[in-house]
């Protein structure tokens, strides 16, 4: 993404992951995501069984139109008259078309929402590689696209947590509260591209942060990661969630609330890695497992992204975040959250993006 502050914002991009609608959309769907990266073609299909079971539809597309959709009104409530569009990097509606319907529509100066609340390179510079090639694609006259700030340590973002902790929470019986575990998921990364940026940081601060506001002890609440692809033999952020619940009832634990942290919304990776393979993992371990929501369309979320692009589009005052961390900056530097080094590649590039 580019930046350029002499031209005023006229538009706001939903920049998302994207998600088959129909058993015909998974296959080229996933082609999409793991071009040129090292997932083996057995995991591809195994990851493609995982949408066929429920018919081959995400729901991470019906959940961003669900958000646009709590956006709007929001936007226009708290005085930003700014048409919003929207744009996928791996399934429609592409980012390609979009920014080419932009242009036509004389879009200048967009300001990138990017629906990634962590820095690392899949959640923040492949996201921005992505928009600069969409915007190459539509040529001189495309729109200039400011990436927005990550939220991990925003006030509203972890109390929206939490809030989502304490509805768990009323799931247990009164008298069992105290000797819950609470764990917290996001997506495993290769360690050489954790290497490169702050997301496994930044996680632990939002862990921290939403176990102390939901009244969760500090030895109470723990960090796992699921959904890990690549080769086997690459080592991976860690401890898998699976092995971690194994290890929580080896030392007595009943009740596990799981809070996938590192989520926005309740799509596949979660419905599937969580709901399906961590609920009966539980189940074998005698363990209740309570999952958690994610932010979702929160009104509280939602709200929290009309201050952050208050922030960029009118200069708002505060730029408000908790904890040990200042607020995250508004422009990338050009060595934010470098690709992992591969043979052949430097493990840091410089060139910048947009």
């Amino acid at each position: 993404m580019s930046h350029d502050t002499t031209l005023p914002f006229d538009a706001i991009l939903i920049v998302g992951f994207g998600g088959p609608e129909g058993p015909e959309d998974v296959m080229p769907f996933l082609e999409n995501v793991l071009r040129g990266r090292n997932v083996p073609r057995e995991r591809m299909l195994e990851v493609a069984e995982h949408y066929q079971h429920f018919g081959g539809v995400s729901p991470i597309n019906a959940q961003v139109r669900d958000l646009i959709a709590a956006l709007e009104p929001e936007l226009a409530r708290q005085g930003v008259d700014l048409p919003v569009y929207w744009g996928n990097r791996n399934w429609h509606p592409m980012l390609g078309d979009t920014l080419k319907r932009m242009t036509a529509d004389g879009v200048r100066h967009a300001l990138g929402v990017v629906l990634a609340a962590y820095s690392s390179y899949s959640s923040c510079r492949q996201y921005r590689e992505d928009v600069a090639r969409a915007r190459e694609a539509s040529g001189p006259e495309a729109p200039v696209v400011d990436k927005m700030r990550v939220f991990y340590n925003h006030p509203d973002f972890v109390e929206v947590n939490a809030d989502r902790v304490r509805e768990a929470l009323a799931q247990i019986p009164v008298d069992r509260r105290d000797g819950v575990r609470l764990v917290f998921t996001a997506h495993s990364i290769p360690d050489s591209m954790a290497a490169n940026c702050r997301y496994a940081l930044q996680l632990e601060e939002t862990c921290r942060l939403v176990g102390e506001a939901s009244g969760i002890a500090p030895g109470c609440w723990s960090l796992a990661y699921q959904s890990r692809s690549g080769r086997p033999t690459d080592p991976w952020l860690g401890p898998d969630i699976l092995e971690h619940l194994a290890d929580l009832a080896g030392q007595g634990g009943l009740d596990v609330i799981v809070q996938p942290v590192g989520f926005l919304s309740d799509h596949m990776e979660v419905l599937f890695d969580l709901d399906e393979e961590a609920r009966a993992k539980a189940g074998e371990l005698g363990l209740n497992m309570v999952r958690a929501g994610t932010a979702g369309t929160h009104p509280r979320f939602v709200s929290m992204l009309v201050e952050l692009i208050r922030e960029r589009v009118e200069g708002l005052d505060g730029r408000r975040a908790v904890g040990q961390f200042p607020a995250s900056h508004d422009v990338c530097p050009v060595d934010c959250c470098l690709p992992a080094a591969r043979p052949g590649r430097p493990a840091v590039e410089t060139k910048p993006i947009g």
